[in-house]
């Protein structure tokens, strides 16, 4: 299975609904397309809701990262909403975890951005 991305807004909030895996290929470059297409529209407060992400690999990581570093230097801000066990860890492994905003709650992470 592929990833699936749904965007939707939340006050001025968006908020991308993340489904299946993100991998090497066609899961990292929709999730790429979709974070450059918001923040060419000025969408400066993305929230990636990884609720339903099954896995995640190397260059999904890279993603994240790369997705982060241009909503950043665009002035805006990337968090990150509901991560699975498995992504938490991975992201505690790889120390990334303190790089992104993480959250549980999804209106409290909504009203972070403020």
């Amino acid at each position: 299975m592929s990833v699936k991305l749904s965007t939707r807004q939340v006050g001025d909030v968006s908020v991308i609904d993340v489904t299946g895996r993100i991998t090497l290929g066609e899961g990292s470059s929709a999730l790429r397309d979709s974070l450059r297409e918001l923040v060419g529209n000025n969408q400066k407060k993305i929230l990636l809701n990884l609720g339903d992400v099954s896995y995640i690999d190397s260059s999904g990581i890279g993603e994240l990262v790369s997705g982060f570093t241009t909503v950043t230097n665009a002035g805006g801000q990337l968090k990150l909403l509901n991560l699975s066990k498995r992504v938490k860890d991975l992201l505690q492994i790889t120390k990334l975890y303190t790089v992104f905003d993480v959250h549980d709650d999804e209106a409290a992470a909504v009203r972070s951005f403020a």
